[in-house]
């Protein structure tokens, strides 16, 4: 297998998110869970995500994944890599974005590095170096209250200075306006300047098209989905591949059970479940409880699914509103609550499998990470999208046989999200 780009995706929703716009786009994906043990027989692809869990670990650890990925990704013929990052730019003054982005550089050879987690079709522009999410200013938005990463600051320069080594630029949208050679121009005398990392201006799409071109010709990026169509519709119109996925192979019946598993505390999903309880069984966990006395409202959770599964799809959600999860997080600790809620969720997911479920949907980037590492799947080819940045997974590889899966970021999909999801997988 020789691919024509690589990425790195801090997240599993995040790596599906990525795979399914460079599906649309043209690309032939494949989305690994970490690195494929080399008894995997992957299909041949165009591109290939690796998807890890690094946006919330210690630097350190994130560095060292990322490094060791971007080493296998140039081993299976990857002239470019992209760093897929949250569309929010979700990161703590203490990294990961800085430090992994400047380890992914170092290891290529240096030179400057393009960044921008601009996506306009999800909401997500970029100007004068300010993320807006819908809108808002990155710091007025709902992710000003997220349950992990706060973000208080819309000013990406600034954000990414605090936690990287090197000086951070910026190039804005009049340089893009003016097309790939004026990007180059500009992304050169920063470099010249001591520049390692430019953030880079998006409001609409042709600025990630001009983008793409720009970083294609570079070893490394830095980005959300949106940088990956503009380095997709490189590729394309370089001629170094032809456009040719539909991702349709991937939607094949695979029959059996469906479920439903949420830990998203997103304002989206708790919607989205509202929406689901006047159509299915819905069962909400109390994450105090989960905490208190997890294993015995595990095996409750289990048994009600189990109750009802095989008359239709259940829904199981350890999902609560964002002042019940500031307050757990202040009496148990951050990282402990997180863990119990990723822990209970990813083994009622593993249970539901082992009794029949062949389609599941997982909304919550943790949650999804925890369910398909318990689950042990080493990859997925990309299906069609459901709702914007979400697209029907199939599996490859898993002791489980075939199965469809769909993992939702927290804030993606509309309020039908879970009956829509449902409809494609059969």
């Amino acid at each position: 297998m020789a691919i024509s780009l690589g990425s790195i995706a801090d997240d599993y929703t995040g790596a599906s998110d990525l795979a399914n716009t460079l599906t649309k786009n043209g690309l032939r994906t494949v989305q690994t869970v970490g690195i494929p043990d080399p008894s995997l027989a992957l299909p041949d692809v165009d591109a290939v995500v690796v998807s890890l869990k690094i946006r919330s670990v210690p630097a350190s650890e994130a560095v060292n994944a990322a490094t060791e990925a971007e080493r296998w990704l140039r081993q299976q013929g990857a002239g470019h890599v992209l760093y897929k990052i949250c569309s929010t730019f979700d990161s703590t003054d203490a990294g990961n974005i800085g430090p992994v982005t400047e380890a992914l550089s170092e290891a290529a050879g240096g030179g400057g590095v393009l960044v921008t987690p601009a996506f306009p079709e999800t909401g997500r522009t970029v100007y004068l170096g300010h993320l807006f999410v819908g809108g808002q200013p990155l710091n007025e938005s709902p992710l000003k209250d997220h349950p992990l990463n706060p973000m208080h600051d819309a000013n990406l320069v600034r954000i990414l200075a605090r936690q990287s080594r090197g000086a951070v630029g910026l190039i804005d949208l009049a340089a893009i306006a003016a097309g790939p050679a004026a990007v180059k121009v500009k992304l050169d005398a920063l470099s010249t300047t001591g520049v390692t990392m430019a953030i880079a201006d998006a409001i609409f799409e042709r600025d990630l098209e001009t983008l793409g071109e720009i970083a294609l010709e570079t070893p490394v990026s830095t980005g959300a989905s949106g940088l990956g169509l503009g380095l997709a519709r490189a590729l394309v119109r370089s001629g170094r591949i032809s456009a040719s996925a539909t991702g349709e192979d991937a939607i094949r019946p695979v029959g059996g059970l469906s479920a439903i598993i949420s830990g998203s505390c997103s304002k989206a999903t708790l919607r989205q479940l509202d929406v689901a309880e006047r159509l299915m069984p819905v069962l909400r966990l109390d994450p105090e409880r989960l905490l208190a006395a997890g294993p015995d409202e595990i095996a409750a959770a289990i048994s009600w699914a189990g109750d009802r599964i095989s008359a239709g799809p259940v829904v199981v959600a350890a999902s609560a509103a964002p002042e019940t999860v500031s307050r757990l997080q202040s009496q148990y600790g951050r990282e402990a609550s997180g863990h119990a809620i990723e822990t209970a969720t990813s083994i009622i997911a593993a249970e539901l499998v082992e009794r029949g479920v062949r389609r599941l949907v997982v909304a919550g980037g943790e949650t999804s990470g925890a369910a398909v590492d318990r689950l042990a799947i080493p990859a997925f080819l990309i299906g069609p999208e459901i709702a914007p940045g979400v697209p029907v997974l199939r599996t490859v590889g898993n002791t489980q046989g075939d199965m469809l899966l769909a993992l939702k970021s927290g804030n993606f999909g509309g309020e039908d999200f879970f009956t829509a999801a449902l409809a494609m997988m059969r």
